[in-house]
Parts: structure tokens; sequence; C-alpha cells
């Protein structure tokens, strides 16, 4: 006889409706035991969080008797209630013997704004902005930072220490707007429909995360005209674009702090009475001010201050307003969970007044239905502040399928996720096997690790040896199968698809490769693109497993009557599966043999291998 549970909380015969709920629903709870457990009373207890861990406790009388097993149910009315509840349930025999189940997480979110869909159902492509393309070689001369250009495009990015000991991120590639629209189309004919661009406003060192003027992108860029121009030209093609906004820290070089005296303005570090002093929390002025992660060069910002918020997102030209109006489409939100959350819902608030259809989507490394950071619960993905989040989770789920984790931890850790997001958040996460922040995906892949204990010197010069990169190509076309049948947002980091190699930053942050790209890399996430755009069932249909044991895993995506089969073979050698699955498969993408028995099909793949196959 198949093992029935007590109690779980993925399956609608024991809780309904699935996973996170509108505030307002009304969720039904079963409890399943056996007959020969001899309970014979059940009570429920839900912990309110948001309302100072409020309990409540319901009793769940019994309903009856099925296959074997009691059922007691209760309902739990969510009206008026939005944030966590941690719910548990007590069982209880005649002789006193009891049972305590839980406690488990239910999120209750504010369904009443709805969720713009276009994001998350298509690919986006990240680009660091100084180094995918340049028109020309710039003119460093006047502008902010005593920048250093590089003439040759093929140069490594500085790494060694200057003679303070800093790396001062001074050197610059000249990577431009008029860069990307003349590679716009390559863009489209990857299948690229969103734009997510690192910082692109003035600041002194490349990355630009240091923000020295909100109001102009950098002069290397081009001009807030170019900008515009770079939007009309991306909507022209049906894509999105989407910024980096980084809000809780400015540069100590910028027009606000204006530590080195570059800017004409007073400066905060310059008068106490400066109009943007108060934007930062000193201990001792001038020279003692709290920063991001204690780095002197980012002065963090008091994100509680009326005119810094009135700046960002409060008044009609506002940051957020401003570069919507530009051509932008919607923010990325840099450390979201370092902003407070009445900062965070103000510039959503702001954003969708300004852009109905704009989404706001959060930097967050965690599960973000229950992040705590600086003692807070946050509120990310409760409605009305993150439409979406970085979904590290999925890329930390990912690596360590195909790095010998096993399929069933994959499913676990996915599944958990799907339960706790509310569904917008979840179809609207931003999805990637490496950003600006994490080593190069094929390097990771094909070295098998990180390597932080040689020095730096020596992952400068490291090149995957054929071996390695034959390895690794394989795994990336599994793993990023597999990012691109997920629900959620697929996304690139510029040059994954052509073949990038590289560490750390500034490693993972080196020239795209143009006229040297790995054409076999760049035809498959050429292929992976139009599959994203032609199939509704991989840009909004449902995620069902059907098969996770050790290194396979198999997962069916639906919409309507379309159905996707998605499977994947993380061993070294050819593994095969069954699958209790009616219809016929048809390969789409990879490569698997199918053969028909009854009650279903054997599906085999091949090593490090992964398969699209419609059904």
């Amino acid at each position: 006889m198949t093992y029935q549970p007590t109690y779980n909380s993925r399956d609608p015969r024991y809780k309904s409706p699935y996973g996170a709920v509108s505030s307002g629903t009304a969720v039904r709870f079963t409890l399943r035991p056996p007959r020969a457990e001899g309970f014979s009373r059940a009570v429920m207890t839900a912990q309110f969080e948001s309302r100072d861990g409020q309990s409540l406790t319901l009793p769940m009388p019994w309903q009856g008797f099925e296959l074997g097993q009691d059922v007691f149910t209760a309902h739990l009315d969510t009206t008026g209630y939005v944030g966590l509840v941690w719910y548990s349930f007590r069982l209880e025999r005649l002789d006193g013997g009891r049972q305590t189940l839980g406690p488990y997480q239910l999120t209750v979110y504010d369904g009443a704004q709805p969720v713009p869909g276009w994001f998350g159902e298509g690919m986006t492509y990240q680009i660091f902005p100084d180094r995918f393309c340049r028109s020309r070689i710039p003119d460093p001369t006047g502008m902010v930072g005593g920048r250093s250009v590089h003439q040759n495009w093929e140069d490594m990015p500085e790494f060694r220490p200057d003679h303070r000991g800093e790396v001062r991120n001074r050197d610059f590639f000249g990577g431009d707007f008029r860069g990307i629209i003349e590679k716009l189309d390559y863009l489209k004919d990857l299948g690229v429909e969103t734009l997510y661009f690192n910082p692109i406003f003035e600041a002194a060192e490349n990355h630009r995360y240091g923000t020295a003027d909100y109001g102009r992108v950098d002069p290397m860029l081009g001009s807030n005209e170019d900008f515009s121009r770079l939007c009309a030209e991306a909507h022209r093609r049906g894509m999105g674009v989407m910024l980096d906004g980084v809000f809780n820290h400015t540069g100590f070089v910028s027009r606000y702090f204006n530590g080195d005296g570059f800017y004409p303005d007073i400066g905060a570090s310059q008068s106490w009475d400066s109009p943007y002093r108060p934007w930062f929390n000193f201990t001792q002025w001038p020279k003692q001010y709290d920063s991001w992660w204690g780095i002197y060069s980012l002065p963090a910002v008091n994100e509680g201050n009326g005119d810094y918020r009135n700046f960002i997102f409060g008044g009609p030209d506002s940051v957020v307003r401003r570069w919507l109006r530009a051509g932008a489409d919607g923010w990325r939100l840099d450390v979201a969970d370092e902003l407070p959350d009445d900062f965070v819902h103000g510039i959503h608030q702001a954003a969708r007044e300004e852009k109905p259809d704009s989404v706001i989507i959060g930097e967050v490394w965690e599960d973000g239905s229950n992040k705590i950071a600086y003692g807070v619960r946050r509120k990310h993905i409760l409605g009305g502040h993150c439409d979406g989040l970085m979904n590290y989770p999925l890329r930390q789920a990912i690596l360590s399928f195909f790095t010998g984790g096993g399929a069933e931890n994959f499913v676990e850790g996915m599944e958990t996720i799907r339960e706790n997001y509310p569904p917008f958040a979840f179809y609207c996460a931003m999805n990637s096997l490496g950003t600006h922040d994490t080593p190069r995906i094929l390097t990771l892949l094909g070295a098998g690790g990180e390597y932080r204990e040689q020095s730096k010197e020596w992952r400068a010069a490291f090149r995957l040896s054929p071996k390695q990169r034959r390895r690794g190509k394989d795994l990336l076309r599994a793993a990023s199968l597999l990012l691109f049948c997920f629900p959620g947002s697929p996304t690139v980091y510029y040059g994954d698809e052509a073949g990038m190699e590289g560490f750390e930053d500034p490693f993972n942050r080196q020239t795209y490769p143009w006229g040297r790209e790995d054409r076999e890399l760049l035809d498959w996430f050429c292929a992976l693109g139009r599959a994203r755009k032609k199939y509704p069932a991989l840009r909004r249909g449902s995620i069902r497993y059907v098969y996770g044991k050790g290194p396979l895993l198999a997962f069916l995506r639906q919409e309507g009557s379309q159905r996707l089969l998605c499977a994947f073979n993380a061993s070294e050698g050819q593994q095969a599966m069954f699958l209790d699955l009616d219809g016929a498969p048809r390969a789409v993408l990879g490569r698997a043999a199918a053969e028909a028995e009854d009650w279903g099909f054997t599906l085999t793949l091949p090593p490090h291998a992964g398969a699209l196959l419609e059904l």
C-alpha cells in the first residue's frame, strides 16, 4: 500500500489553495492520520507574525474516514491580513498521547494590484555597459574620477592594487550606448526581450555603483538623449529596458558627497551646512561616516531623510520617474534588503504611477519570502514592493544538481520557493546562471570551482584546458536549457552565450569577444531564445515534476493543451528514466531517445545533457 502522510502542504487534498494566498482567501487545511494511530481530536494553531505574533487556535472537527485515514479539517480566514502565518497542528488520543506537526509557513500577500507579466515571460540580457561594445575610443579628459582608457579592447581589466593598496576600478574600456544600438539586431536574433543594464549614471568607477550624478548618464556612455534613443530603438524591436537603481549609497566622488571637490556643488563632506549633509550618516564629520560594507568610496545614505526620499521617488521629477519618462520600463534595485520596506514601497508606487506597466525587481540572494535583514522580516514580495527578485536560489540549485547534488534536492528547494512565493513573484523572477557578482558560469562548470585558494594573478591568467572547456560547454548547454525551461525570466549575462571565461570580479567583467564568439554555444543560446519565444508553456505555463532521483530530473510545463517535457541527466554516463506519461515525445532541443512502454515511455539521455520535448 502506498504511504499516505498525515499532512502535506503541497498536496491540495491537505491544503487548498496551493502555496501563497492573496489576502482575503479562506484556506482549507486537512489532516489525514492513519486510523491505526487512534487520534480522536485535532487542533490547529496559527501565529500571525505581522500582528505582533497574535495566535489563533482553531478546532479541526472530524469529517470522516477515507482509505484507512481519519480526516480532520479547519478553515483559516486571511481577510485583512498581509504577512507570514506560521501554523502547526496537534493531534490527540484518548489515552493522552499526542503528535505535533509544524510549524509551516503560509505567505499571505496583497493581491490588489496586478503585476505586469511581460518581464517574466521573455529572455533578459544583462549588460555591463563599459564592456559590451564601443563605437569609438573615448577621451576621458575632464571626466569625473581621473580615468584611464584601454586602447586595446582585448586587454585584461586592472586587478592589482595601486600604491595605496586600493583597487580603484578607474580603468575603462569605453563601451557606449551607440555601440549597444549597433548590436540590437544581434540581441533580437538571440531572442532578447528585456535589456537589463548595470548602472549607467555618471560615476568615477567603471562599475558605476558609486553614483556621482543621478541626473546624467555617464558621458563615456553618451548623452541623456542617446539613452532615450537606445530605449526607442529597443522598443521598436520589441525589447524593454531595465535600469539598475543604486539607492543605498552614492559615490565618495559625487555631486552629493563631493569627497574630492570635483563638483561645483557644496557636498556633504565639505560643509556642515550643505543641503546634502543630512543625506549621510557621519559618526565624526567629515572623515568618518557609514559606508556600504565599510568601503570608503561608497558612503551610505540615510534612506529615512525626507529630502533624499523626495529626490529618489517622491517628487514629480524624482530619479525613479524621470528615467521611466526617458524610456526605461523598470528598475532592478541594488541590495534591496538594505533599503527600508517603506522606501521600496515608495519606489514601487512612484514607478506604477509614472508608468503603469513598469516592473520593480529586487536583488535578494535568499528566499525572499521570509528574509530577515537588520532584524526585520522584509516585505519584498508581499505586494506593493518588489514584483520579483533575482533568483539566486535557482542558480544555486542548478549548480548543485549538475555537480552531484541530486535531483531530490533540486525539487525540494525549488518547490519550497514555489510554495512560499506569490505566483506573481515566482513567475516574475530574474533567473540567471551568472551575473557581474559571480564567476563566469563556463569557468565555474569547466574548472569545477572558484579556486579562491590560488593567487589573484593565477586566476587572472587561468584559461580552461580543452578537456575542461568541453566539459564546461556540455554542462552549460544542459544548465542553460533548465534555466530557459523554468518559470521566470531566463537572464543571460553578456558574453556567456559567446563562451566567455573568468573567475570573480573583475575577471568576469572582461570585454565581449566580438568576432571571436564560440559559435557552438552562440547557436545553442539562439535556439533557446527561439524556444522561449515560441512556446506559451515555457513563458507562463504551470510546472509539475514527474521525475527527480539522483542525476535525473524531469518536469512538465503546460499551458492549455500544450505540454512540454523538460528532462536532464547530470551524470557522466548515459541514463534512462521511466515516465508514466501519455503522448509521443518529440525532441525540440537537445538529444533524447524515447521508447514506448505500457502506461508511458522510457527516456534515455546522454551524459551531461538535457532535452526539451513536445508531448
